[in-house]
Protein backbone atom coordinates (compact mmCIF):
# COMPACT_ATOMS: atom_id res chain seq x y z
CA UNK A 1 0.00 0.00 0.00
CA UNK A 2 1.44 3.50 -1.16
CA UNK A 3 0.32 6.84 1.00
CA UNK A 4 0.04 10.15 -1.24
CA UNK A 5 -0.09 13.73 -0.17
CA UNK A 6 -1.17 16.63 -2.67
CA UNK A 7 -2.22 19.83 -2.88
CA UNK A 8 -3.75 22.17 -5.33
CA UNK A 9 -5.13 26.07 -4.24
CA UNK A 10 -8.77 26.76 -5.28
CA UNK A 11 -10.47 29.56 -7.10
CA UNK A 12 -10.08 32.95 -4.61
CA UNK A 13 -14.35 33.02 -5.05
CA UNK A 14 -16.73 32.05 -2.57
CA UNK A 15 -19.37 30.73 -4.98
CA UNK A 16 -16.76 28.95 -7.11
CA UNK A 17 -15.63 26.86 -3.76
CA UNK A 18 -19.30 26.14 -2.72
CA UNK A 19 -19.85 24.65 -6.51
CA UNK A 20 -16.48 22.97 -6.20
CA UNK A 21 -17.71 21.44 -2.89
CA UNK A 22 -21.42 21.02 -4.11
CA UNK A 23 -19.88 18.30 -7.32
CA UNK A 24 -17.65 16.38 -4.37
CA UNK A 25 -20.70 15.89 -2.35
CA UNK A 26 -22.66 14.12 -5.42
CA UNK A 27 -19.50 12.80 -7.69
CA UNK A 28 -20.38 11.30 -10.75
CA UNK A 29 -19.99 7.47 -10.48
CA UNK A 30 -17.73 6.99 -13.72
CA UNK A 31 -14.66 8.78 -12.06
CA UNK A 32 -14.77 6.90 -8.70
CA UNK A 33 -14.89 4.04 -10.78
CA UNK A 34 -12.12 5.13 -12.71
CA UNK A 35 -10.05 5.99 -9.53
CA UNK A 36 -10.27 1.93 -8.58
CA UNK A 37 -9.22 0.80 -11.74
CA UNK A 38 -6.04 1.97 -11.84
CA UNK A 39 -5.09 1.38 -7.99
CA UNK A 40 -6.34 4.36 -6.08
CA UNK A 41 -7.94 2.27 -3.03
CA UNK A 42 -8.89 5.93 -0.88
CA UNK A 43 -8.72 9.28 -1.19
CA UNK A 44 -9.94 12.16 0.94
CA UNK A 45 -9.60 15.78 0.63
CA UNK A 46 -9.01 18.18 2.85
CA UNK A 47 -9.81 22.26 2.49
CA UNK A 48 -8.78 25.27 4.60
CA UNK A 49 -9.49 28.56 2.79
CA UNK A 50 -8.94 28.23 -0.50
CA UNK A 51 -5.74 25.37 0.03
CA UNK A 52 -6.92 22.16 -0.16
CA UNK A 53 -4.92 18.40 0.39
CA UNK A 54 -5.24 15.47 -0.60
CA UNK A 55 -5.01 12.17 1.54
CA UNK A 56 -4.58 9.20 -1.37
CA UNK A 57 -3.78 5.63 -1.06
CA UNK A 58 -3.55 3.29 -3.67
CA UNK A 59 -2.12 -0.44 -4.21
CA UNK A 60 1.93 -0.85 -4.70
CA UNK A 61 1.68 -0.96 -8.67
CA UNK A 62 0.40 2.26 -8.59
CA UNK A 63 2.17 4.95 -10.34
CA UNK A 64 1.07 8.50 -10.16
CA UNK A 65 3.29 9.25 -13.57
CA UNK A 66 1.53 6.24 -15.27
CA UNK A 67 -1.68 5.88 -13.65
CA UNK A 68 -3.33 9.67 -13.55
CA UNK A 69 -3.17 10.26 -17.51
CA UNK A 70 -4.10 6.55 -17.70
CA UNK A 71 -7.25 7.29 -15.61
CA UNK A 72 -8.70 10.00 -17.84
CA UNK A 73 -7.45 8.55 -20.88
CA UNK A 74 -9.50 5.54 -20.64
CA UNK A 75 -12.67 6.94 -18.92
CA UNK A 76 -14.14 9.40 -20.52
CA UNK A 77 -16.73 10.51 -18.08
CA UNK A 78 -13.08 11.15 -15.96
CA UNK A 79 -11.85 13.21 -18.61
CA UNK A 80 -14.93 15.51 -18.31
CA UNK A 81 -14.67 15.46 -14.35
CA UNK A 82 -10.94 16.21 -14.44
CA UNK A 83 -11.37 18.87 -17.02
CA UNK A 84 -14.40 20.75 -15.02
CA UNK A 85 -12.68 20.15 -12.09
CA UNK A 86 -9.29 22.30 -13.41
CA UNK A 87 -12.09 25.34 -13.98
CA UNK A 88 -12.17 25.60 -10.07
CA UNK A 89 -8.12 24.84 -9.48
CA UNK A 90 -5.38 26.95 -9.06
CA UNK A 91 -1.81 25.10 -9.03
CA UNK A 92 -0.24 26.35 -5.83
CA UNK A 93 3.27 28.44 -6.28
CA UNK A 94 5.47 24.97 -5.27
CA UNK A 95 4.17 23.26 -7.97
CA UNK A 96 7.11 21.60 -9.89
CA UNK A 97 6.67 21.86 -13.84
CA UNK A 98 4.14 19.28 -15.09
CA UNK A 99 2.31 19.11 -11.53
CA UNK A 100 -1.49 19.94 -11.62
CA UNK A 101 -2.19 18.88 -7.75
CA UNK A 102 1.86 19.12 -6.34
CA UNK A 103 3.19 16.60 -4.46
CA UNK A 104 4.04 16.83 -1.34
CA UNK A 105 6.57 15.20 1.10
CA UNK A 106 5.79 12.63 3.89
CA UNK A 107 7.27 13.64 7.13
CA UNK A 108 5.72 11.43 9.39
CA UNK A 109 4.16 8.18 9.49
CA UNK A 110 3.03 7.30 13.30
CA UNK A 111 2.93 3.41 11.78
CA UNK A 112 6.85 4.17 11.71
CA UNK A 113 7.03 4.83 15.43
CA UNK A 114 4.89 2.39 17.16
Amino acid sequence: MQHFGLTIDLADDPDLIAQYKAYHANPWPEPLQGLGDVGITDMKIFLLGQRMFMYMTATDEFDPDRDFPRYVEQNPKAAEWDELMRTFQRQVPEAKGGEWWAKMEMVFDLQLHI
